[in-house]
C-alpha cells in the first residue's frame, strides 16, 4: 500500500511548525530531507555557533522523532 507523498519543502514546513509549537528552534539551524531509496530522513544542519546553544541538542533530537513519525507517513515526491 502507497502512502500519500509530500515535497520535500512541505515535510520541512511540517518539521518546523511541529517544533516551533515545542522547542525554539535556533536561529542558524537548517532542516533538509535526505533521500536513498524510497526512504528518507530530516537532517539538521548549523553552523559551530548555532550547535552550541542551549536547546540545539534537544531540537535535533526531537527532529530525529518528527523525521521518524513522518517517514512512516508520507513519503517524498
Amino acid at each position: 500500500m502507497s502512502k500519500p507523498t509530500k515535497s520535500e519543502a512541505e515535510l520541512i514546513e511540517m518539521a518546523m511548525a511541529e517544533l516551533k509549537a515545542h522547542l525554539d528552534r535556533p536561529e542558524g539551524m537548517s532542516i533538509s530531507v535526505l533521500r536513498w531509496g524510497t526512504r528518507w530522513e530530516f537532517r539538521a544542519k548549523s553552523d559551530p555557533g548555532t550547535a552550541t546553544k542551549p536547546g540545539y541538542p534537544e531540537c535535533v533530537a526531537m527532529l530525529v522523532q518528527i523525521g521518524d513519525r513522518l517517514s512512516k507517513q508520507y513519503d517524498v515526491a
